[in-house]
C-alpha cells in the first residue's frame, strides 16, 4: 500500500511501471518518497510563516495545508516530465528551468523553518529594535511637544523674573527709608522727618505693587504650569498610543530582516539541505543511467506517435479521395438532362409563388 502510494508520488506509468523489475520499482518509490516528505516539510514551513502572519492556528494549518498541496503537485509535475535522453547535455538543458524551479521551492520552504530554528535568536534581534524604536518614537514625540513647553517656561521665568525686579526695587526703597530713619543716609538726620516719611510713602506704595504683581504673575504662573502639565500628560499619551505599534513590531517581513541580521552560514547550510532535498529527485533522474521503465516508456510513446502518424495519414488520404469522388459525381450531375429539367421547374414555381405574394400584399395596401 505505502508502496503503490509513493510511486502514484513519483507520477510514473503504474501500468509500465508494474512490469518492470522490483530495483526499477523502488527507484522510484525512493523519488515518490521524497516528493512526498518535501511537500510535508513545505506544509510545516507554510503553516508556521502563515501564522506569524495570521496568529490563527486553524487559519495557518488550512493555508499551510493548501501550500504544502501546491509544492506537491510542483514537484511531482517536474519529476513526471523529466525524459531521458541519449546526449546527457540536452537532459540538463531539459532540466534546467525544472532545477531553477527546484531553487525557488527550496528558499521559500527553508526560510520559514530558519524563521523557527533561530527563533530565540530573533527574538533578541527584535528586542533590541524595539528599545531602540521607542528611544526614537519618544525622541520624536518630545519634539513635538518640547518647543510648546520651551516657550510656556521662558513666560513663567519672564514672570517671576518681574517679581524679583519690583522686590529688588521695593527692597532699595526700604533700605533708603530705613537708613534715613537711622541717620545713615540722605538728611542723616535722625528721626521720622518729613523726608522720611516721604520715603516711607514711595515704598508702601512699591510694596502695594510688589503684592499685587505677586498675586497676579502667581496665578498666571500656575495657570501656564497646568498648561505644562496637560501638555506632558499629552506627550505620555501619545506615547502610550504608539507603544503597541512597536510592541507589535515582530511580524513576517520583520523576523525576515533580523534573520538577515544573523551570522548568514547556519541559514545557508539550512538552505542548501532544503536545496538538495528538492532537487534530489531531478538529480536522481539524470544521474541515472537510462533503465528499463525509461525504454518501455519511449516505446509506448513511439508506439502512440507512429499510430497518431497513420490516423493523420488514413484521414488526409480518406479526405483527399472524398473530394475527388465528390467532384466526379457533381460533374456526371451536370450533364443529366432529367435534373436540368426538374431544376428548372422548381425554380419556375418559386418565381410565381413571389409573384403572387407581391401582387396580395399590393393590394392589401390599397
Amino acid at each position: 500500500m505505502l508502496k503503490k502510494f509513493f510511486i502514484t508520488c513519483a507520477g510514473v506509468d503504474k501500468n509500465i511501471l508494474e512490469n518492470c523489475s522490483n530495483g526499477e520499482q523502488n527507484k522510484y518509490v525512493g523519488i515518490g518518497a521524497t516528493v512526498f516528505f518535501t511537500a510535508v516539510m513545505a506544509t510545516i514551513a507554510g503553516s508556521y510563516a502563515l501564522f506569524t502572519v495570521f496568529d490563527n492556528l486553524y487559519a495557518a494549518i488550512f493555508f499551510g495545508t493548501i501550500w504544502g498541496l501546491l509544492i506537491f503537485n510542483l514537484d511531482r509535475f517536474i519529476v513526471a516530465t523529466l525524459k531521458k535522453q541519449d546526449v546527457k547535455w540536452k537532459e540538463f538543458l531539459q532540466a534546467s528551468p525544472r532545477i531553477v524551479l527546484a531553487v525557488i521551492i527550496a528558499i521559500v520552504i527553508s526560510k520559514p523553518l530558519e524563521l523557527k530554528l533561530f527563533e530565540k535568536e530573533i527574538n533578541q534581534v527584535l528586542l533590541t529594535e524595539k528599545n531602540q524604536m521607542t528611544l526614537d518614537n519618544k525622541t520624536q514625540i518630545a519634539q513635538q511637544f518640547t518647543p510648546e513647553i520651551a516657550k510656556i517656561n521662558a513666560e513663567i521665568e519672564v514672570l517671576k523674573q518681574e517679581i524679583n525686579t519690583k522686590e529688588t526695587t521695593t527692597n532699595a526703597l526700604y533700605e533708603t527709608f530705613i537708613a534715613e530713619a537711622e541717620g545713615r543716609k540722605g538728611t542723616k538726620l535722625l528721626g521720622k522727618g518729613p523726608v522720611y516719611k516721604e520715603k516711607r510713602a514711595k515704598h508702601d506704595v512699591a510694596l502695594a505693587e510688589l503684592n499685587k504683581l505677586k498675586k497676579d504673575n502667581v496665578e498666571k504662573i500656575k495657570t501656564k504650569e497646568l498648561a505644562i502639565a496637560s501638555l506632558l500628560e499629552n506627550q505620555k499619551l501619545t506615547e502610550t498610543k504608539t507603544q503597541p505599534i512597536i510592541a507589535n513590531f515582530d511580524g513576517l517581513m520583520a523576523r525576515i530582516n533580523a534573520l538577515n541580521k544573523l551570522p548568514w552560514l547556519p541559514s545557508f547550510f539550512i538552505f542548501l539541505l532544503f536545496l538538495a532535498i528538492e532537487t534530489s529527485p531531478i538529480f536522481a533522474k539524470l544521474i541515472a543511467q537510462k533503465s528499463e521503465y525509461d525504454y518501455k516508456l519511449e516505446a509506448n510513446e513511439s508506439a502512440v506517435k507512429t499510430w497518431v502518424k497513420q490516423q493523420v495519414q488514413q484521414s488526409e488520404k480518406m479526405l483527399k479521395t472524398d473530394i475527388e469522388i465528390s467532384k466526379k459525381v457533381y460533374e456526371e450531375m451536370t450533364k443529366e438532362k432529367e435534373l436540368y429539367d426538374y431544376k428548372q421547374k422548381l425554380a419556375r414555381d418559386l418565381m410565381k409563388s413571389q409573384a403572387d405574394s407581391f401582387y396580395k400584399k399590393q393590394q392589401s395596401m390599397l
